[in-house]
């Protein structure tokens, strides 16, 4: 017996058609707009995604689309159990899309026009215990010098809130040891600088002075962060090493690098930070973003009430109750 198969279920195409047009308007949002490589990337994949679909209705990315085909394609999204966040981020990929070939004449209306933003669930960042973080950046190096290298980097990317994007890519003029801060160019080619700490700094110039010359061996290199080879480290390379060190400190919950830059701010706006100065530290254009860590300190104050609040003493305590220090 034959299988009919429907045009959704066949393997989609792995590399679209290239499209001119496409390519055109990503450019002009790097060029013009200033868009991280990451950011591109992704609207890159989410326009192809629609280019696709379009394609099995012959239709072209850059023609007038009917809004009933835009809803079709958004509730096929669903279909493959797509988060609320991806599609929130096509959503704005495509508005961007539309805008623009309005922008040149190209289309009358946007057929996204009447359609309402898919809400994001709030997810809380995931974040390390001061304990963890102390066993993780005070972990002995070994001879190696190498091992000596990714201490200091895990203290620096804790220490000044970076993305590992920003840490591989720094160069030695990045870097100021006698103000004690670190100049970086983060999303959006937007640069700032964050104030580092007497002990990133103080380690940073062992590293430059004994450590970097060894792993030259001679040669140059303008990256401040290197391996054997002269060369600068990937963010694979990093978030490799990152895993090996973590469970030498005993860490078993699952870790990434961005982990330590959600620590770096939670655990400033414990301390009593200015929700404004960690904006500026991260880098982050709303604040919005930044208030997400607000959400992780007034979830961790609950615990503390449940734990500490008299009217309560007498139940079990859950295992995240235990945890707070």
């Amino acid at each position: 017996m034959a299988i009919v198969r429907h045009p959704m279920s066949m393997a989609e195409p792995t590399i679209p058609v290239p499209d001119p047009l496409l390519d055109r308007y990503l450019s002009e949002l790097r060029i013009e707009g200033g868009r991280a490589t990451n950011t591109l990337e992704s609207y890159r994949r989410d326009l192809f995604r629609l280019q696709r679909y379009l394609k099995q209705h012959q239709l072209n990315i850059g023609d007038s689309v009917p809004p009933h085909i835009i809803r079709s394609f958004l509730a096929s999204l669903k279909q493959e159990a797509l988060s609320a966040s991806s599609i929130a981020r096509l959503l704005s990929a495509m508005r961007g899309w539309y805008r623009f070939l309005i922008r040149e004449n190209l289309v009358e209306a946007n057929p996204l026009r009447d359609m309402t933003t898919v809400r994001r669930s709030v997810r809380l960042p995931k974040t390390l215990t001061h304990q963890e973080v102390t066993a993780l950046l005070e972990l002995p190096a070994r001879d190696r010098a190498e091992d000596q290298r990714d201490r200091v980097m895990l203290e620096l990317l804790y220490a000044a809130g970076l993305r590992v994007s920003e840490l591989v890519g720094l160069s030695l003029s990045q870097i100021d040891v006698r103000l004690g801060c670190v100049r970086v160019m983060g999303k959006g080619a937007k640069e700032r600088v964050v104030p580092i700490g007497q002990t990133a700094a103080k380690m940073l110039v062992d590293y430059v002075e004994h450590v970097r010359p060894t792993l030259l061996k001679g040669r140059s290199s303008r990256t401040l962060f290197i391996s054997r080879r002269g060369r600068g480290l990937t963010r694979q390379a990093f978030w490799k090493l990152l895993l090996r060190r973590a469970r030498r400190a005993g860490i078993s919950k699952s870790i990434s690098p961005h982990m330590l830059r959600h620590s770096f701010a939670t655990h400033l706006l414990e301390g009593g930070a200015d929700l404004r100065a960690v904006q500026s530290m991260l880098g982050h254009a709303d604040i919005a973003t930044t208030q997400i860590y607000t959400h992780v300190e007034s979830s961790r104050l609950r615990l503390i009430h449940r734990r500490y609040f008299p009217r309560q003493l007498g139940r079990r305590r859950t295992r995240a109750e235990h945890s707070i220090k």
